[in-house]
């Protein structure tokens, strides 16, 4: 059984970044415009700013109290936050793929896990780079995909049908 944790990262910069944005804003605001230093309590760019401050720091704290991470188990794949558990068995997946992603970059990481389950027509697609140890994730992923069958070649008639 080996557990990846969601990354945080993310987050943490982004709330920092807020921080010191309006943390350096309020000084020259305060120290330029004004003929006393006084946190500008009424200007509505300082609080636009303030408010992306709480969001970032209460997504933190959100992020935290759901504490999302994926199990990868012999059989299943779990997907487990504080609230609830979702188990994909290894026998329901109908093909795996482990791919790079053209339009998304997620923590410098360009690799997705796109799961096809039977009988349905959704695709589970999991950013490598959102949870820890993306090398070790990678890794316990392609020992999942040997044992399912491989994804179906398109054939050249799929591709004039969907033009």
């Amino acid at each position: 059984m080996k557990v990846f944790p969601y990354k945080l990262d993310f987050y943490y910069q982004q709330a920092i970044m807020y921080l010191i944005t309006l943390l350096l804003y309020t000084a020259i605001r305060g120290t330029f415009t004004e003929t006393r230093f006084v946190f500008v309590y009424q200007d509505p760019i300082a609080i636009i700013m303030l408010f992306f401050v709480l969001f970032a720091f209460s997504m933190i704290v959100v992020n935290r109290i759901r504490n999302r991470r994926i199990v990868v188990e012999d059989d299943a794949i779990k997907f487990v936050n504080r609230f609830k558990e979702w188990v994909l068995p290894i026998d329901d997946i109908d093909w795996m793929h482990i791919t790079k992603e053209r339009k998304v970059e997620t923590a410098g990481k360009l690799q997705a896990v796109i799961i096809k389950r039977k009988g349905r027509k959704r695709l589970i697609r999991i950013r490598v780079g959102r949870y820890e140890q993306p090398d070790d994730f990678v890794a316990a992923m392609n020992e999942i995909n040997q044992r399912v069958p491989d994804r179906p070649k398109r054939k050249l008639t799929d591709k004039v049908r969907r033009q």
